[in-house]
């Protein structure tokens, strides 16, 4: 009998994964990564500090403290946010480092297993902003070619 080491015996199990299978467990975290905030606070964690309006998260990553991602992700709530970086971080893809000043200086960082998804969420970002025109266009007119529907009786 041949002996494995740990390594090669993980990179066994994670080939017999495939999210198409009910019960596979990547699903579950496919799931975590497509959330909305997932995918934004992981695409946000960029180098430069500015953020004009429109303009893509330009960079690479670097540590930001909760304020940044605050004032970054307009419409996040505070409770939405922590939830989303304790979930990012209790799944190893952001470090949080908290710094004795007063008061506290909290930030937040991708780790190597972050960093390896920042690029495709970033793009996923970028994607849906280019083509959300061509996203509604397409919408009306499927809306136009469906019949209307019919009227209740009272």
């Amino acid at each position: 009998m041949t002996t494995r080491t740990a390594a090669e015996r993980r990179a066994e199990t994670a080939a017999a994964y495939d999210a198409f299978v009910t019960q596979c467990p990547s699903r579950e975290l496919l799931a975590r990564i497509s959330d909305k905030w997932v995918a934004l606070v992981l695409a946000a964690l960029r180098t430069d500090g500015s953020h004009p309006f429109g303009a893509d998260c330009a960079g690479t990553p670097r540590p930001m403290r909760y304020s940044e991602l605050s004032r970054l992700l307009a419409g996040v709530s505070q409770k939405m946010l922590t939830q989303t970086l304790r979930t990012l971080e209790r799944d190893g893809l952001v470090s949080r480092t908290a710094t004795a000043t007063v008061p506290v200086t909290v930030t937040y960082e991708l780790t190597d297993l972050g960093f390896s998804l920042h690029e495709t969420m970033r793009a996923l970002k970028s994607w849906a902003e280019t083509h959300l025109d061509d996203v509604h266009a397409h919408r009306a007119a499927y809306d136009a070619r469906q019949p209307a529907p019919a009227a209740r009786p009272a």
